[in-house]
C-alpha cells in the first residue's frame, strides 16, 4: 500500500460519520419522502447551488438528547441536528443556503441546530451573503435535555435573521409552524408549494392552548396564505421553487448589456382603452414594457388593485408597481398601500430602482374603507416613498388623481429622478367631474334641475382640458409628456444615468 493509500489518523471514522450524515444512508426517510412527492434537505440544495460549491458546516452535529438517548443513534437518526447548512455559489454568486430535515424530527429546532443558524447568519451578515433558508418543521423542539435552559427565550437566530441586512429568501414546503414559520416571515420573500401550511403555532400547540383540535392541513394553507398577502409566490413544487431562488438572486446582478423587449415598444401605444374610464388589465402593459421573459409578479393573489413586480428594462433590474384598474377602478386601498410600502422597502433593501406605473383615482374613501386603518396604512406608503434613496421614475399612464396619485410617485411628482406621462393622462388634484360638481355646488343648487348636467358636462369638458398631461407639463409639475413607445429607453436612459 502507497502512502497515498493510508488512511490519515482518525480519517476512517470521519469518512464513515460524514457518511451516516448523507441520504444514502438513510434510504428507508427518503423512500417516504419521494412516496410523499417529496424531495429531501440535502436534495434541495444540490439543486439549487453550483455543483461542488457546497461549503456545509456543523455536519457532525447531533440532538441535544444525550441524557436520554444513546450517543449511537443520535448520530443515525439526528444527523446534522436536522439542520442542513453551509456557505455555495448560485449561478455564480455567493450565497449562503440553510434547509430544515424533515427526516430529522419533523424539521424541529433544535438548540444545536439553533447554535448552528446562529452561526451560518452570522457568517452571511459578515460575508454579505444573500441567504435562502428552507423553513420546512415543526417549530420549537421541547425535549433537547442536554442544554441547562429554562425558557430558551435567549435563543438568537430569530433576532440575527431579523437584522441580517443581505437579501433573504425563504421556501416553505410541507409544514412549517412556530418557529420555523417565523424565520420564513422574516424573510424578505416568501415562495410556497401547494401543499404547504403556515402557522405561528401547529396542532399541539393550538391544542394545548385550549383553542381547538386541528389537522396540520387546516392551519395556514396556500390559499388561505396567498390571499393574505403572507405568500409571495405561489410555485407547483419544489424543483420550480428551486428555479425561483435562482430567478429571484438574478435580480441582485448589475445591470447587463441592452435586454430585448418582449414586443416591439411601439406596441406601447396600443395598450390603453379608448374610453379613458374603461377598466384593463396592467399585466400586460408591464410585459411590453419589460425585457422578454424576465418578469416574476409578487402577492399576485392579495390586494389584486396594486401590481407588483420585479423584472428588468433594457437589461437593468428593477422593482415595478402599478396600479390595477380591474380591481376597485386602481383606488389605494388599505392592503394594497401596504403592498406598495412593503415593495419598496424591499426595493430599497435589494437596492433596485422603481419604476411606478401610475393609473389611479386616488385612495380608496369612505368609513368602510377608514376602518380598514387607511390613514395609518396610506401614510406608510408615503413615507416608504419618500426615504427611498434608490432611484425611482414615474409614469402616469391615465389617472393621476389626488393623495393616491403623488404617494405613488414618492409623496410628489418632483420626488422621482424622472416624472412623466402618456399623452392621455390627466392629473388632478381629485376625479375630474368630482371635482367640478364640488366646485359648482352652489352654482348647480341655484340652476334649475333640468339644466344642472349640462352646466356639469361643460365645466367638466373645460377641467378636463386644463389637467390633461400636456398643459401639467407647461407650467412645470411634471417633467415631460412622451410617446408611449419611448417608455422603455426614457426609463432605462434615466437609470443607467443613476448609476
Amino acid at each position: 500500500m502507497t502512502t497515498s493509500d493510508t488512511p490519515a489518523t482518525g480519517l476512517t471514522e470521519v469518512l464513515a460519520r460524514r457518511h451516516l450524515t448523507t441520504d444514502a444512508a438513510r434510504p428507508e426517510p427518503v423512500a417516504r419522502r419521494h412516496a410523499a412527492g417529496r424531495r429531501t434537505a440535502r436534495e434541495n440544495i444540490a439543486d439549487l447551488v453550483d455543483p461542488g460549491s457546497f461549503v456545509e458546516y456543523g455536519r457532525f452535529a447531533t440532538a441535544a438528547q444525550e441524557r436520554q438517548r444513546e450517543l449511537a443513534e443520535l448520530v443515525v437518526q439526528t444527523p446534522a441536528d436536522g439542520l442542513v447548512g453551509g456557505t455555495a455559489a448560485i449561478d455564480g454568486r455567493a450565497c449562503a443556503v440553510l434547509s430544515y430535515d424533515y427526516m430529522v424530527l419533523a424539521g424541529t429546532q433544535g438548540m444545536r441546530g439553533h447554535r448552528k443558524s446562529d452561526r451560518l447568519i452570522e457568517v452571511a451578515q459578515r460575508m454579505s451573503l444573500p441567504a435562502v433558508f428552507f423553513t420546512e418543521g415543526g417549530g420549537g423542539r421541547p425535549n433537547d435535555t442536554d442544554y441547562p435552559a429554562v425558557s430558551a427565550l435567549d435563543v438568537g437566530s430569530f433576532a440575527l435573521w431579523g437584522a441580517l441586512d443581505t437579501p433573504r429568501i425563504a421556501v416553505v414546503s410541507g409544514r412549517c409552524f412556530a418557529g420555523n414559520a417565523v424565520l420564513a416571515g422574516c424573510a424578505d420573500l416568501r415562495i410556497a408549494t401547494p401543499e404547504a401550511n403556515l402557522g405561528m403555532a401547529g396542532p399541539a400547540m393550538i391544542s394545548g392552548g385550549g383553542l381547538g383540535d386541528y389537522a396540520p392541513e387546516e392551519i395556514g394553507p396556500v390559499s388561505d396564505q396567498a390571499a393574505a398577502g403572507v405568500l409571495d409566490i405561489v410555485v407547483d413544487d419544489e424543483a420550480e421553487a428551486v428555479e425561483t431562488v435562482r430567478r429571484l438572486l438574478s435580480y441582485l446582478e448589475t445591470p447587463g448589456d441592452a435586454g430585448k423587449p418582449a414586443v416591439d415598444p411601439a406596441a406601447l401605444r396600443d395598450t390603453l382603452p379608448a374610453y379613458d374610464r374603461e377598466a384593463f388589465d396592467v399585466c400586460p402593459l408591464v410585459e411590453c414594457l419589460a425585457d422578454a421573459d424576465s418578469v416574476t409578479w409578487l402577492r399576485a393573489g392579495w390586494a389584486r388593485e396594486l401590481v407588483t413586480a420585479l423584472a428588468r428594462i433594457d437589461g437593468i433590474p428593477v422593482g415595478i408597481l402599478a396600479n390595477q384598474s380591474t380591481v376597485h377602478a386602481g383606488a389605494l386601498t388599505a392592503d394594497a398601500s401596504v403592498k406598495a410600502a412593503d415593495f419598496l422597502d424591499l426595493c430599497e433593501r435589494w437596492r433596485l430602482p422603481v419604476v411606478s406605473l401610475v393609473d389611479t383615482p386616488g385612495f380608496m374613501v369612505g368609513p368602510d374603507a377608514e376602518r380598514t386603518g387607511l390613514v395609518r396604512h396610506a401614510s406608510r406608503l408615503v413615507t416608504a416613498g419618500a426615504r427611498l434613496t434608490v432611484p425611482l421614475v414615474g409614469v402616469v399612464l391615465r389617472r393621476g388623481y389626488g393623495l393616491g396619485a403623488q404617494a405613488m410617485l414618492g409623496g410628489s411628482t418632483h420626488r422621482p429622478l424622472l416624472t412623466v406621462a402618456w399623452p392621455t393622462a390627466h392629473l388632478a388634484p381629485m376625479g375630474i367631474e368630482g371635482a367640478v360638481r364640488l366646485a359648482l355646488a352652489k352654482q348647480l343648487d341655484a340652476l334649475p334641475e333640468a339644466d344642472r348636467e349640462a352646466t356639469v358636462a361643460a365645466a367638466t369638458t373645460a377641467y378636463r382640458d386644463n389637467v390633461k398631461a400636456l398643459n401639467v407639463a407647461r407650467v412645470l409639475e411634471i417633467d415631460d409628456v412622451i410617446d408611449p413607445a419611448d417608455t422603455r429607453h426614457v426609463v432605462a436612459a434615466t437609470l443607467r444615468a443613476a448609476r
